[in-house]
């Protein structure tokens, strides 16, 4: 495949999204999942019900209809008809009444954080770094790496992402940093510890290791699989793999699912979910980011802390059991970055990585400034 550079619009990223929904919607192919809220002290998280895509009963609908229905309402959500639409203003005015900028804000969540302890989290695709049609070419802009570095002395510091860890660090290429990779299966703190944790011992998560035979025999299918739908690429996350269509011709989109699912259907062990414009393989375990962010909060020490302020920017479905689980804790914000309205659990939002270099410049500078007063006194 050649490799392109190329930024793709916000808007094209969610007709992934909406179009699986309208496609499986009112069918018997998702099963619920649920967590029973273990038995604990005040203040004890549950993790929210998730749902993921049961592939053996998929073979029990009408299968050539839903994927038609699928593709057809993927055309129909287009990024051209969207922006057509006389309504679009409307909803993301009322869109941002909901979810404010965070650069507007920013007195405010300043406000609500004194006293307490801010925690940075971060995805790395299209929050740091813009989606480009390679995903081996998603660099972070040496100002972006320059402001994190800065964050990161201030702050402790997360970066979680779907992507493998070690592929995440190799584009970031901060030590001092945590990292979550495979969407947060895959958990490593900075290898000399950290300012923020007591002692010097490493954190290391890794809930999915049973799996990774799996995960690689299923990669090696599907590298075969999907060799004859031009454009496809299959990424190897460790934890996880991703099918990214985002260089498919639109025709071949059903063509692709058929494809992953007459892999999949035979590892019931593992589930399809969706992102932006990639179909996301996972273990069927209890662990995402928003499990992730939980872990990481008790490594540095903050499990049942009331002066801790986590705060997570990330721009994609993934995401959304984070900014559940801070809605759950009542403690900090999410802030999801988009340019177009999204439903979302997110407090805030940013439209690109830009205004989130900005946020976290003016947080690098607020931090600056209080210690300066707090010298002084």
């Amino acid at each position: 495949m050649t490799k392109q550079n190329v930024v793709v619009s916000d808007a094209e990223a969610e007709i992934m999204n909406m179009a699986i929904s309208v496609a499986v919607s009112n069918s018997s192919i998702f099963t619920a999942v649920a967590e029973k809220p273990p038995v604990g002290p005040p203040g004890y998280i549950s993790i929210s019900r998730k749902r993921f895509l049961n592939l053996k009963n998929l073979d029990s609908i009408n299968g050539a209809e839903r994927i038609n229905s699928w593709v057809d309402s993927m055309r129909a959500s287009s990024p051209t008809h969207l922006k057509s639409s006389s309504f679009l203003k409307e909803d993301q005015s009322s869109w941002i009444l909901q979810h404010p900028s965070a650069l507007d804000m920013f007195e405010q969540i300043i406000d609500a954080s004194k006293g307490k302890q801010i925690v940075m989290f971060m995805d790395y695709d299209g929050t740091l770094s813009p989606i480009v049609e390679d995903p081996d070419r998603a660099f972070m802009s040496d100002a972006m790496r320059k402001t994190v570095k800065k964050v990161a002395r201030c702050f402790p510091t997360a970066i979680v992402s779907g992507r493998c860890r070690d592929k995440v660090y190799k584009f970031v290429r901060l030590a001092e940093l945590y990292y979550a990779g495979s969407h947060g299966m895959d958990i490593k703190g900075p290898a000399k510890g950290s300012k923020y944790k007591k002692g010097s011992q490493g954190v290391l998560c890794q809930p999915a290791s049973e799996f990774l035979p799996m995960i690689d025999e299923v990669y090696k299918l599907l590298v075969e699989k999907t060799k004859s739908t031009p454009g496809a690429k299959v990424e190897n996350n460790k934890f996880c793999l991703s099918v990214h269509f985002r260089c498919v011709d639109e025709k071949k989109w059903s063509e692709l699912f058929l494809q992953v699912r007459s892999v999949l259907k035979e590892y019931p062990k593992l589930r399809l979910t969706q992102g932006r414009k990639v179909l996301e393989i996972r273990p069927t375990i209890k662990w995402d980011k928003g499990k992730a962010l939980e872990f990481l909060l008790e490594s540095l020490g903050y499990a049942n802390c009331t002066n801790v302020f986590p705060v997570y920017i990330g721009d994609d479905r993934t995401d959304e059991d984070a900014f559940k689980i801070l809605r759950e804790r009542g403690q900090g914000f999410g802030i999801l970055v988009s340019k177009i309205p999204k439903e979302t659990t997110a407090t805030y939002s940013l439209q690109e990585p830009a205004e989130v270099m900005d946020f976290l410049q003016r947080l690098v500078e607020w931090k600056r400034q209080s210690i300066r007063a707090h010298s002084m006194l």
